[in-house]
């Protein structure tokens, strides 16, 4: 079956901002911090959203989307079950790739790094904080297991839910928990027009961040 579009003929010309050297913080993390804000600032749709690329043990790469929790000095930190393909994955190869992409503002951040799980106090301090829903899907979900059908996770929701129902704080399941990925290199790409784009990228050399032009 033929698409009914001719999608080789979308295009956009990004002409909104521009990206330079001497605009840009000389520190990664405070840089990505002040694009965050300015994507949430313009009502970017999910603005924490990012594709987590990883790779298995075979060099099969794989990725989906996860959310943003937080960013700072250390780095940028995420929650999933580490039972799940992707915390497999990392735990063979710690060593991963975030893309964000804001349409809104023609913006793309790469970050690449070294991956290591949180203290579990601080996956403890985030599961409390999170929905009571949210925190029994945590249990009931085997994550990336083949089920036979949506019954199985309803089920398992149901268990759980009765399970803690008396519960005013219910405990975080030992398979999941938060990572953070420690920046070696990113890349901070803004839309030009007619396709030269800027791409600035910040690597990490002998503890000290070198910035370099790329060509689009």
């Amino acid at each position: 079956m033929a698409l009914s579009y001719n999608i080789a003929d979308i295009r956009t010309n990004y002409s909104k901002q521009a990206l330079t050297e001497d605009t840009v913080d000389e520190n990664p993390i405070k840089q990505f911090q002040f694009w965050l804000e300015e994507a949430i600032k313009a009502a970017a749709e999910e603005p924490t959203a990012f594709v987590l690329s990883t790779v298995s043990p075979e060099g099969k790469p794989s990725a989906r989307v996860v959310l943003l929790k937080e960013v700072d000095e250390r780095g940028f930190v995420f929650y999933t079950n580490y039972s799940s393909r992707k915390g497999k994955e990392l735990e063979q190869n710690p060593y991963a790739c975030f893309t964000f992409f804001w349409p809104a503002l023609e913006r793309q951040v790469r970050v690449e790094g070294n991956i290591m799980r949180v203290p579990e106090e601080e996956s403890d301090a985030y599961f409390k904080s999170r929905p009571k829903g949210s925190q029994i899907g945590a249990w009931a979900s085997p994550q990336s297991q083949v089920i036979s059908g949506r019954d199985v996770l309803q089920d398992a929701d149901q268990k759980y839910t009765e399970q803690f129902a008396s519960t005013d704080l219910i405990p975080r399941p030992s398979h999941w928990g938060g990572y953070v990925l420690q920046p070696i290199r990113l890349e901070f790409w803004q839309g030009r027009p007619n396709r030269l784009h800027d791409r600035i990228m910040y690597e990490s050399v002998d503890g000290k961040w070198q910035i370099n032009r790329l060509a689009p």
